[in-house]
């Protein structure tokens, strides 16, 4: 069920293809994985969750 998701690669990730990456997935969920790993497992949040951590102030 999690490779029929849309991801979505980080626009802080660099340019080249042995740079750290992230993928997103959005659904009523938000699943982050490594983009060169992929199947090695996601970190799952709930919406209100990623919302939170998106937006908290350093």
């Amino acid at each position: 069920m999690r490779r029929d998701r849309a991801w979505r690669k980080s626009s802080y990730s660099g340019a080249t293809e042995d740079s750290n990456c992230v993928e997103l997935s959005f659904a009523h969920d938000v699943l982050v994985r490594d983009s060169k790993n992929a199947d090695a497992g996601t970190l799952s949040f709930s919406a209100p969750a990623w919302r939170a951590f998106v937006q908290r102030q350093p």
